[in-house]
């Protein structure tokens, strides 16, 4: 019997899915050809009867620009200016599970778990699982949310740490650490005239201690 928490993820995921086509305005039609699959496949996803892998998702936030962890988190959905997309779509994708696959078995190697007990844990079958692990076959999300949550590790740590949509997610992270700042410093960063003193403070920030130690005190040498 498949495991409960699996068929809510695939649910809820679906719904997800839908919300962020129709908020980004785009077709059915439209995701399932970034994806290079069929509509009615892309259909499923929606209705929660299928689900998409890690990668499938990545392209998904990076084509309908919204934040990945929107597909798991409780994120409100909203889409911005529409980044660009890788073209070599397959390559990405074969990799991307490749890579997902080393990590699954090596988080649970690390956590001293055979796959036996990891199929018991997640009620997902053992012989899945190695085909899983081996990257035979793809992880549809919803499973390796559940695969994540037994072996006790944050799904980002799956996600993409090189390219664009990595690239596309960490620019995300400054514009939020940004607006975090004080109005005051916003306004200081962004004047073109104060870009000398921000590069003068990454120049310093690139220092050891005992040269920043060493201009402290030339500075003192000259103010007294």
């Amino acid at each position: 019997m498949e495991n409960r928490l699996i068929l809510i993820r695939r649910k809820k995921l679906g719904a997800i899915l839908y919300d962020s086509r129709r908020v980004s305005c785009r077709s059915l039609e439209e995701c399932a050809r970034i994806l290079e699959i069929s509509p009615e496949q892309y259909s499923q996803f929606e209705r929660g009867e299928a689900s998409p892998t890690l990668p499938q998702v990545e392209l998904l936030s990076l084509y309908l620009n919204i934040p990945v962890d929107v597909f798991w988190d409780n994120k409100p959905i909203s889409a911005e200016r529409q980044a660009e997309v890788p073209q070599n779509i397959h390559t990405v994708l074969k990799l991307r599970n490749r890579i997902i696959a080393a990590s699954l078995r090596l988080a649970r190697q690390e956590k001293g778990i055979s796959t036996s007990q990891l199929a018991e844990k997640t009620g997902i079958e053992e012989e899945l699982l190695f085909s899983y692990e081996n990257g035979n076959r793809e992880i549809p999300l919803p499973e390796l949310e559940t695969l994540a949550e037994v072996l006790d590790v944050p799904i980002s740590q799956f996600l993409d740490e090189k390219g664009p949509i990595a690239k596309r997610r960490i620019q995300r992270q400054w514009v939020e650490q940004f607006e975090k700042l004080p109005e005051e410093m916003q306004q200081f960063i962004v004047q073109p005239v104060n870009r000398p003193y921000l590069e003068l403070a990454m120049r310093l920030s690139a220092l050891d201690a005992n040269k920043l130690r060493l201009i402290a005190e030339s500075l003192l040498e000259i103010t007294y």
